[in-house]
């Protein structure tokens, strides 16, 4: 249980504030004013701060100073599976409140394997800091529509969204699922027809969403979202209790700061061209996020494009892959260095694996079914001589495969030649200190033939800000 005393202590730092005597404060005695400065060796020291004044003050940005606020608030009331994690949903609630200068309005999912993985709770804290919210565990396309088409679309918030799109209901919510893929980039009005005024309606999807649930999100939703992957708190973590009347007007409070200070960048934001780690539909998610780091300063611009790129390199590494393009990465393995196989023996190599799709229903994959799949790549059979005793059979060239396999699937494990987009530059993983405290069973990109791994990482509270090049966030 957290003591009267932490809890005060956690509401100071959540303002902003630094606690006599504790990392970042003032070493005079008394002084609670917050003079954040990185020493020897990694540690936070104190010093006189302005109103001591010590002449080596430097002011913390006015951006940087909220953003932090808003993180010291998210890692008291939840615990996230990590550091990234946390800068992320910083950032993505920011972004919410300038809206009107995107192009793109990315979606944060938050999934968990089970209930009781603190979802709901983050979702929370998002409705009390967001801008605008509309929360709601269930609504009709036409509800959701109205809503949004205004001159201020509100930031949806959808809890238990995995009722919405799981099972027996996803067929019925396609209009909900289309319409937040819709609402992902700017102009993509719903057009309808008005019986009334025998007229086209068009409708504004654009804004901002967040969906909470059970299990993944459909992967057209997630392919356009920051993806937070909550994890049951462990013995020994701890968080404060979140009560709604008592703790939310100083969420409301945090929201009119975030409002106020991004609301004068507008123009600003809205010509940033910020420098991106990542790459197309995944460039368009995050850069909201990095451009509002960037205006905010300090260690949050580089903080902010390494979260980028080690959650993007997570959901890369966690999505489900087609039937086809897992085809595709056995075939590459069934190949192994032989330039040619007949279309026997590349069946044959597929069905060894006994948890490949290729083995139910029995007999399992046939040469006629593997040529069926494989023709929407071009890639077709053709007479070829091989030795005895095989003589002349159809078969595969390894040179038809080629060209799908650099398009579709990623590269095999320990493949240097072809390194990874995600991957953090070798100088941010010198100065970053990262740890993934999520406890998750994740597919690791397909390479053919090969068992899942399960990877268990070590389960601890929810990182801090972390230190780069001499700064504090």
């Amino acid at each position: 249980m957290i003591t009267d005393q932490e809890g005060n202590q956690q509401d100071r730092l959540s303002r902003g504030e630094a606690v006599p005597g504790g990392p970042g404060a003032c070493d005079r005695d008394g002084c609670a004013h917050l003079t954040l400065w990185h020493g020897e060796h990694g540690r936070y020291r104190g010093r006189p701060c302005q109103q001591c004044s010590c002449p080596a003050y430097v002011p913390q940005p006015e951006g940087a100073a909220i953003l932090r606020q808003l993180h010291a608030v998210l890692t008291r009331y939840v615990i996230l599976p990590s550091a990234e994690a946390a800068v992320a949903v910083a950032l993505w609630i920011a972004a919410t409140h300038a809206q009107a200068a995107w192009q793109h309005a990315p979606r944060l999912v938050i999934r968990a394997p089970e209930k009781r993985c603190g979802k709901s709770r983050l979702l929370d804290i998002v409705e009390g800091t967001c801008h605008h919210p509309l929360i709601t565990v269930n609504a009709s396309p036409a509800a959701v529509y109205r809503a949004i088409g205004t001159d201020t679309p509100p930031t949806l918030l959808v809890d238990e969204a995995d009722t919405i799109f799981g099972g027996k209901n996803a067929e019925a919510n396609e209009d909900l699922r289309g319409l937040l893929n819709a609402g992902h980039q700017r102009n993509r009005p719903a057009i309808r027809w008005d019986a009334g005024t025998r007229s086209l309606e068009t409708i504004p999807t654009f804004a901002m969403a967040a969906l909470a649930g059970i299990g993944a999100m459909p992967d057209t939703i997630e392919d356009r979202a920051v993806v937070i992957r909550m994890r049951r708190r462990a013995p020994g973590e701890k968080v404060a209790p979140f009560r709604y009347r008592r703790d939310r007007p100083a969420l409301t409070r945090l929201a009119a700061q975030l409002a106020g200070w991004l609301g004068g960048h507008l123009a600003e934001l809205e010509r940033a061209e910020p420098r991106m780690p990542l790459e197309d539909r995944a460039a368009d998610t995050w850069e909201p996020l990095i451009a509002v780091a960037d205006l905010a300063g300090g260690t949050w611009p580089e903080l902010a494009r390494h979260a980028a790129v080690v959650l993007t390199r997570d959901l890369d590494q966690a999505a489900s892959v087609s039937d086809r393009i897992r085809l595709l990465a056995d075939c590459r393995t069934a190949f192994g260095d032989a330039e040619a196989l007949p279309s026997t023996t590349i069946v044959a190599r597929l069905r060894t694996d006994p948890e490949a799709p290729w083995c139910e229903p029995a007999p399992g994959i046939t040469p006629k079914r593997l040529a069926a799949l494989l023709a929407d790549y071009d890639i077709r059979s053709t007479p070829i001589r091989f030795g005895e005793p095989i003589g002349q059979v159809r078969g595969y060239n390894r040179a038809d495969f080629t060209d799908a396999w650099a398009r579709y699937c990623p590269a095999p494990l320990g493949d240097a030649s072809q390194p990874s987009q995600a991957s953090p530059p070798s100088s941010d993983r010198g100065r970053i200190k990262t740890r993934d405290g999520s406890i998750r069973h994740s597919k690791t990109p397909v390479t053919g033939l090969t068992c899942e791994n399960e990877h268990v990482t070590d389960v601890t509270d929810t990182p801090r800000l972390n230190v780069i090049n001499g700064g504090a966030v």
